[in-house]
């Protein structure tokens, strides 16, 4: 059964169209339908026969027929040439030398007294055979490395085309790569020229295949001469990029750069990831997209790099939809003579399509009756008379395709209607129901309580008829999460929400539309659509209004929010300079655009021509509300101004510079300053110091006088006039102070009196050896050395620190004498005694001191002995368990290589180590030549941990550890003569959680000691052990036990 949607709960009134009439099975007239069509464009091709028209349609009475063509009345009949079918509106066109008359766009309409259907527009194209211009063009010269583009111009044809290049005389196609490439526009673009590239014979060739035409330009010739290199510029596109496509054709994006080396292009899309159906053909310059979709839209980017840069060029994709319905107009409606008429025409596109609105093919402008229209729906405002019956024509156009729907429309004599509830509170009365002349039900004020099932009754003279529709009530749109002003920086994104709630079941026609400043900018009907209108790379123009609207069939809500851009000030402009004087001037500004964002201060630069040509500096900054500022200035400058705004968001542009102006010249400001006096050899002094900048030399000639005496005697300065920044005194007292000074002077004058600084003359060698020494032994690897500071006077320099050197003379154990190394360790300052750490224990040192200065190092103090006391031994270097048994142990051990001190013997400790650690047990061995030590008294099949130390006199050293099992009573087992081919050996038949000892033995000397000798445990849980053993031999047997 029809179903009826109200509108929002709360509206005042709703009228339910409840209509009892119908088409009759039995009713004989009908209006025209259109059952078959020509439509779409074809092409007059000279092998086909002829070209059919076609135009069907039912009805009664019978449909009549006539067309237009280009939008004026053509009647087939009237024509001989044309071959007419009677029974229908179709005709041919011969395929005759006059077919090209009969070149444009044909509709047909079909007629009887109740109405026209029309069809869709169909194209008849009759080709031109396309031919280039006949031109003679000069040779194209370049210089090597240079770009050129040839130009192909084809010439208008029938689509599809394709072009091509050759060189004309041997039909060689040119090969296309990375520098060499046909843009889709048929020129050939050389990002680069080689000498190789000349030739006098390319030609553009165009192929038109639905015509089967090739037509050829005349040959152009390019002559390349040599070059260097170039960094990549852009060649295509030329300006900036905006595609509109429609969704599910195929994107082109071209970028073809030039530059020296050859550029290498990339492609990459804004703020997300380049689809995976994307495909870069024509050596990186072609990037494609085939069956477009939504999220396609954005945009790409292409960067040309080469090792001298890059260049970059941006595409923006907006895809776009033909129409299509959201809902199509009904087929046919009947209806009672006096009631209202709606037919609902609603389509979807991008563009958003136009609505256009016919009665009987004729637009309903020109129609005079009470049918009025928009672009959703159609209303008879007026009663309807017998006289609208007709077929009504929707059409739905975008730029990319027309959508056509014919509504019959019949109306039929009064009829009687009876309307009630089909629920249980089945009662219409009361004042909100009212039953209208036409049999229309009208609800006021519309409550969630009226939704249900209705059913009409009608009857008139042509029969009874019932109909029963549902009343629906649906929940308002509106936005929940509206969009905030904000403000953004320019190049950044903005990002708009607007969250919206409606009925679910209106959900798939939700419409939300973006609008800027009053002006259409976004819409989108998808149904996963996020309500975020996301602005990429933020500008200027961006800033403004914007209105988010959501709408429904039924209602729709609105809200707005400011976007306001931030962006760095505008340069500066208006700059003057006034209160000239000779070393000072004001400069006056005008602030421009701030662009949102206030501005904090301005930074003022100035550069001269003469020392540091354009290159700036800065001289002064201001506060952001001062546009004036009185500058300080050298003399003999020629200088120029610019100004610099600062807000929040950075530095604007440099102004435009202001007028050159130049001060005079005078003597110098200032004298030299940092001034250092040092001696790097005995007899001289070194005097240097940090230069005048050239600013600072407010004149020509500039010089340093450079005067020096001895400090605290009444002497005369001895001058030096110097150009250079630095100066050498001769045959001076070694290390003795002197007053410095240094004076600045040009032609002008001298500058103001200098400060006096004082130094030292070059040092020598100190003369006396520190006295006094004495060590104190802290214990066997440490002691304190200390001695008395040597005297000033014979220190001849700066006082560096000291040195202490000590070497092992002979160690205690052997008494022999130990050719060593000597150590030393370095105290800076004027401090006299310092640790000497890491000293071997039970060995004879000996020990001096020496002072040192800048200038190296003084005589060492007499040499003295001391020795250090024993100390504990090193770990032994190897412990190894062995001869396993039942309830002993033979452990195995080398002495350590240090024993620092004589050694006393060792002590050894072991504990069992099952599943947790046992009691430690200590065996102490007094003889100090032992080596190895049985453990007797084992517990039977169990695991031990050893430890061994060694031990002097002064204790035990660290311990080395070993790990080692007794074995049970078992039958020792022995292997047949191993096969040494094989390299290893499988024993079958082991205990699972069984410790067993594994030795490899000569086959024929069994009872001497093993090769090899290992214990090892089973794992538990197992009802079957294997063990596999690697060995190299000549003939070996395995025993285990």
């Amino acid at each position: 059964c029809p179903y009826l949607l109200a509108g929002m709960r709360g509206l005042r009134s709703l009228i339910v169209g409840l209509l009892s009439a119908f088409f009759s099975t039995a009713f004989v007239e009908q209006l025209p339908t259109i059952t078959a069509q020509t439509s779409g464009s074809f092409i007059a091709l000279p092998f086909d026969e002829n070209f059919l028209f076609k135009c069907e349609a039912k009805g009664n009475p019978r449909p009549t027929y006539r067309w237009t063509k280009d939008g004026m009345d053509f009647d087939p009949h009237k024509d001989p040439r044309v071959i007419k079918e009677e029974s229908s509106g179709t005709f041919m066109i011969p395929n005759t030398k006059g077919k090209v008359k009969y070149q444009g766009k044909y509709r047909c309409y079909a007629s009887n007294k109740l109405g026209t259907a029309i069809s869709e527009e169909s194209e008849f194209i009759v080709p031109v055979v396309p031919k280039f211009p006949k031109e003679k063009t000069e040779p194209v010269v370049v210089t090597e490395g240079d770009s050129v583009v040839l130009e192909c111009d084809p010439p208008q044809g029938t689509p599809p085309w394709q072009m091509y290049w050759m060189t004309n005389g041997n039909l060689r196609h040119i090969e296309q790569n990375e520098r060499v490439s046909m843009g889709l526009n048929g020129n050939l673009y050389f990002s680069n020229t080689l000498v190789t590239d000349s030739h006098d014979d390319y030609c553009c060739f165009a192929s038109f295949s639905r015509i089967r035409t090739i037509v050829q330009k005349p040959p152009m010739a390019l002559r390349v001469k040599p070059i260097q290199k170039r960094k990549p510029n852009i060649l295509v596109p030329s300006s900036h990029s905006t595609t509109y496509l429609k969704k599910g054709e195929e994107l082109e994006l071209e970028c073809i750069a030039e530059g020296l080396p050859t550029p290498v292009v990339e492609w990459i899309k804004m703020l997300d990831s380049l689809p995976k159906r994307t495909q870069i053909k024509n050596y990186g310059k072609l990037l494609t997209i085939p069956n477009l979709t939504d999220q396609d839209e954005g945009k790409y980017m292409c960067k040309a790099k080469n090792d001298l840069g890059e260049a970059v060029h941006h595409f923006h994709v907006i895809v776009e939809e033909p129409p299509s319905w959201q809902e199509e107009p009904v087929k046919s409606q009947l209806a009672e003579i006096g009631s209202d008429i709606h037919i609902k025409c609603s389509a979807k596109g991008k563009p958003q399509p136009t609505i256009t609105w016919k009665r009987n093919g004729q637009p309903l402008d020109g129609v005079l009756n009470p049918f009025h229209s928009h672009s959703y729906h159609a209303h008879l405002t007026e009663f309807v008379e017998q006289k609208d019956t007709a077929v009504y024509q929707c059409e739905a156009s975008n730029k990319h395709g027309t959508l056509l729907v014919n509504t019959n429309v019949l109306v039929m004599s009064e009829y009687f209607t009876y309307l009630r509830r089909e629920d249980p509170e089945g009662s219409l009365d009361g004042e909100r129901y009212s039953l209208l002349k036409n049999g229309s039900l009208q609800i006021h004020k519309v409550e969630m309580e009226d939704m249900g099932q209705y059913k009409c009754l009608a009857n008139n003279s042509e029969g009874t008829m019932s109909l029963t529709t549902e009343l629906f009530i649906k929940d308002s749109t509106r936005i929940v999460k509206p969009p905030q002003d904000m403000k953004v920086k320019r190049g950044s994104i903005a990002e708009l929400e607007c969250q919206v709630e409606c009925d679910p079941t209106l959900r798939r026609e939700l419409e939300i539309l973006w609008m800027k400043d009053g002006m259409n900018i976004l819409s989108n009907f998808s149904e996963g659509y996020d309500g975020i209108l996301q602005i990429v790379n933020v500008s200027h123009s961006d800033q403004g209004n914007y209105t988010c609207v959501v709408r429904t069939s039924l209602d729709q809500d609105t809200a707005s929010a400011f976007i306001t851009v931030l962006d760095v000030p505008d340069p500066p402009v208006q700059l003057k300079l006034t209160d000239l004087k000779d070393r000072s001037v004001r400069l006056q500004w005008v602030a421009a655009s701030d662009h949102n964002s206030p501005i904090t201060e301005f930074i003022i630069q100035y550069e001269e021509n003469h020392w540091e040509p354009e290159k700036w500096k800065e001289i002064l900054r201001v506060a952001g509300s001062q546009f004036s500022a009185p500058l300080t200035l050298y003399g003999h400058i020629n200088y120029q101004f610019r100004v610099i705004a600062v807000n929040a968001i950075g530095r604007s542009r440099p102004s435009m510079p202001s007028e050159r102006y130049k001060t005079p010249p005078c003597a110098p400001d200032r004298n030299p300053e940092n001034i250092k006096i040092e001696g790097h050899l005995p007899h001289q002094m070194d005097i240097s110091w940090e230069p005048l900048l050239p600013v600072e030399h407010n004149g020509p000639s500039l010089e340093y006088k450079l005067s020096y005496r001895l400090l605290g005697v009444e002497d005369s300065w001895k001058e030096q006039m110097v150009k250079r920044h630095s100066f050498v005194v001769r045959d001076t007292p070694t290390f003795v102070p002197y007053e410095v000074k240094i004076q600045a002077f040009n032609r002008h004058g001298w500058a103001p009196e200098p400060r006096v600084v004082t130094g030292y003359s070059g040092e020598d060698l100190p003369l006396a050896a520190p006295e006094d020494v004495s060590v104190e032994v802290l214990n066997c690897t440490m002691l304190r050395v200390s001695w008395s500071p040597v005297p000033q006077s014979t220190l001849r320099g700066h006082l560096g620190g000291y040195t202490v050197h000590w070497w092992q003379t002979q160690s205690l154990l052997t008494s022999k004498r130990i050719p060593s190394e000597r150590q030393s360790l370095t105290i800076s300052g004027n401090r006299s005694h310092t640790m000497v750490p890491g000293l071997k224990p039970f060995s004879e040192y000996s020990l001096t001191v020496n002072v040192f200065n800048r200038r190296g190092n003084g005589p060492s103090s007499s040499p003295i002995s001391f020795t250090t006391p024993q100390g504990v031994p090193e770990q032994p270097p190897i412990l190894r368990a062995t001869n396993f048994q039942k309830d002993s142990i033979t452990l195995v051990w080398a002495p350590p290589h240090e024993t620092n001190g004589f050694l006393t013997g060792y002590l050894l400790q072991y504990q069992t180590g099952n599943e947790t650690l046992g009691e430690l047990k200590s065996v102490n061995i007094s003889a100090p030549d032992t080596t190895q030590w049985v453990l007797r008294d084992l517990q039977e099949d169990n695991w031990y941990k050893f430890y061994l130390s060694a031990c002097t006199q002064v204790g035990c050293g660290s311990a080395i550890s070993e790990e080692g099992g007794t074995v049970s009573e078992a039958c020792k087992c022995l292997s047949e003569a191993l096969n040494t081919s094989k390299g290893f050996h499988l024993v079958e038949g082991l205990s699972p959680g069984t410790v067993y000892t594994v030795r490899l033995q000569a086959s024929h000397r069994v009872d001497v000691p093993s090769i090899f000798e290992e214990v090892f445990k089973t794992r538990k849980g197992e009802k079957l052990e294997n063990l596999a053993y690697l060995f190299s031999s000549s003939e070996h047997k395995l025993r285990y036990f």
